[in-house]
């Protein structure tokens, strides 16, 4: 038999039942209704309901058949008009477990008559206690039996399991040896890993550069925009997914055994897991990703740890301890959003609690080890949030948002890192303050001093040419003394390449050529023909300067090239001489060159 897809709703008078039921014949129906028991068949379809209310079968019901959607839907009177029934949402407590006519517990406790009662687990009556108990001496247990003690899971009512599942521990919690170490023994474990996994670092520059965290604070998940419920008074409007309808179809109804410890364990384990599934739907801003499996068991030591907690102050330290060692995101101020989130989904109601624990079936189901957790808490957390009273999910939410933790409960130095890290960060600013102000004293001082320095320079620069030119004039016949004994070409004057565009042409070279000319007959291996060419070059070389000196100098200082100015001297000189005419390199130098020519190559050279 197939059970089908089916939700239930409501109004004043009649409870209104929609079966999808596809491809059936539609003269194959088949109705039971008795009170809280509800029968539906179509081959090769079957479902059976225990409803929260009683229902009648008078004549009023109505049934419709939809063929292209191939939807059933039933409308049956209620038993009493006005009844509200509770928990219509809760698809997997209103089915009946297999094999039994209702849900009642598989392990009952015939001696106390609780089976009519174990149907609501929240039943806590106290019976009377028998002060005339037997007493047996205290034996201490041995290591042997104490681990076959070890218990986990929903309620620890599992143990073992790891044993079977050891290659895939590792990648799941963080306990070495679950079935052979004890709650203490894991709660100290995962103290001390929490403290090697902490991070000042990390912490520090999440701190100090929180832009993207302040992004993720202002987010709204889901939970935050739900409506309050027209139906249910104190809780929200949450709608299911057919995902979700299905999933809550497949899950076996049946019921948990749990005295009043394993009971106070459960809820703040749930507590616990939701925390952590809250900081992930925040930082992932509500879609999830490849990392969701691992930050929600790593964030909850439930899941991670197998840790049970004995306070709602434990948890929260927990949580705010494991926030700040191992997720992306380490800031207290994400533990506070959570915590926070966390109170908005007690007090929206059991449905908003069901709706976050299908979604994180969902995410475990669709990761390859954590689908063990599934099987560990989860599945049995779906379960059992069905059958639990409002009032109490109400007073932990109330509870809950009393509930405060600070930085100095973490026990990880947060204040003293903190202010250390203030400390160093106003000095650095003090030293950069003090730096720019020295470097601005520096540059604006290097830049007088430049500026001064420039001037200088250019002053000296003009002298040190002046110099440099007097000396070369003064230089001039005893290089040409020196280099003696040659006789020069006939004919072949040379133009004085002009001086550089900076300094205008003096008038020292007159002299000097009044001085070569005087000092010619000095010189003893001049011949007679060489002394009368350098008379006769000199006096030439006079006039045309005298001529261009006034051009030249006013081509000078309008920034010329060198090289017109040169081209203009050469045109002068080639009007009255053919000879070969050579530039001087440095245009200080004497400005006559007299170098050997073709006709006459016994003839040495003369520089004056």
């Amino acid at each position: 038999m197939i059970t089908p897809a089916f939700d239930l709703s409501q109004d004043p008078e009649y409870l209104i039942l929609n079966i999808r039921v596809p491809y059936t014949r539609t003269s194959e129906f088949d109705l039971h209704i008795d009170g809280t028991d509800f029968k539906f068949y179509a081959k090769p379809y079957f479902l059976r309901l225990s409803l929260p209310g009683r229902i009648v079968e008078d004549g009023r019901e109505k049934a419709k058949f939809d063929i292209d959607k191939g939807l059933f839907t039933l409308r049956v009177p209620k038993e009493t008009a006005g009844e509200h029934f509770e928990g219509l949402q809760m698809l997997t407590s209103l089915l009946a477990p297999k094999g039994s006519r209702s849900a009642k517990p598989l392990v009952e406790d015939l001696s106390t008559e609780c089976s009519e009662s174990m149907g609501d687990d929240e039943d806590e009556d106290e019976e009377e206690f028998d002060w005339q108990v037997e007493q047996e001496v205290y034996k201490e247990s041995s290591e042997e039996e104490l681990r076959g003690l070890q218990t986990y899971g929903f309620g620890s009512q599992r143990s073992g399991v790891f044993a079977r599942l050891q290659e895939e521990l590792g990648d799941v919690i963080d306990v070495k040896n679950p079935d052979g170490t004890t709650a203490a023994q894991r709660r100290q474990a995962r103290l001390e890993a929490e403290a090697s996994a902490f991070s000042p670092d990390h912490y520090l520059a999440d701190l100090f550069e929180d832009d993207e965290i302040k992004g993720l604070l202002k987010f709204r998940p889901w939970w935050a925009k739900l409506s309050p419920s027209a139906e249910q008074e104190g809780e929200a409007a949450v709608s299911f997914t057919d995902d979700e309808k299905e999933q809550l179809r497949k899950f076996t109804n049946r019921s948990h055994l749990l005295d009043k410890t394993s009971l106070h364990q459960v809820w703040l384990s749930l507590v616990d897991i939701l925390l952590a599934y809250s900081y992930e739907v925040r930082s992932t801003e509500g879609e999830h990703n490849v990392e969701s499996p691992w930050t929600i068991r790593k964030l909850s030591g439930t899941l991670c740890w197998l840790e049970t907690y004995s306070s709602l102050k434990d948890v929260l330290v927990s949580f705010g301890r494991r926030v700040l060692c191992y997720p992306l995101y380490r800031h207290f101020a994400m533990v506070c959003a959570a915590a926070r989130d966390t109170t908005k989904i007690l007090q929206s109601g059991r449905a908003c609690v069901l709706k976050c624990l299908l979604d994180i079936h969902k995410v475990f189901r669709g990761n390859d080890p954590a689908y063990i957790l599934n099987d560990l808490y989860i599945t049995d957390y779906c379960i059992w949030i069905q059958r639990v009273k409002s009032k109490k999910m109400t007073a932990l939410a109330a509870t809950l948002q009393k509930a405060s933790v600070q930085k100095k409960d973490l026990e990880l130095e947060l204040e003293e890192l903190e202010e250390a890290a203030t400390m160093v960060a106003e000095e650095e600013e003090e030293e950069e303050e003090q730096g720019a102000s020295a470097s601005a004293a520096i540059s604006h001082g290097d830049s007088s001093s430049a500026s001064s320095d420039s001037s200088s320079s250019s002053s000296s620069s003009d002298s040190s040419d002046e110099s440099e030119e007097s000396e070369a004039e003064g230089q001039g016949c005893t290089d040409s003394t020196e280099g003696g004994g040659g006789e020069t070409s006939k004919d072949n004057p040379l133009q004085p390449r002009p001086s550089s565009a900076a300094s205008p042409i003096p008038q020292e070279p007159m002299s000097a050529l009044s001085s070569a000319e005087g000092n010619v007959d000095a010189l003893p291996s001049a011949s007679e023909g060489s002394r009368q060419l350098i008379q006769e070059l000199g006096e030439r070389v006079t006039e045309e300067l005298k001529i261009s000196q006034d051009s030249i100098y006013k081509a000078e200082r309008s920034c010329s090239q060198p090289n017109s100015a040169a081209a203009k001297s050469e045109g002068t000189s080639g009007r009255s001489s053919s000879g070969i005419l050579l530039e001087l390199e440095n245009p200080r130098r004497n400005p006559l060159l007299i170098v050997q020519t073709q006709e006459d190559p016994d003839e040495s050279d003369w520089i004056c």
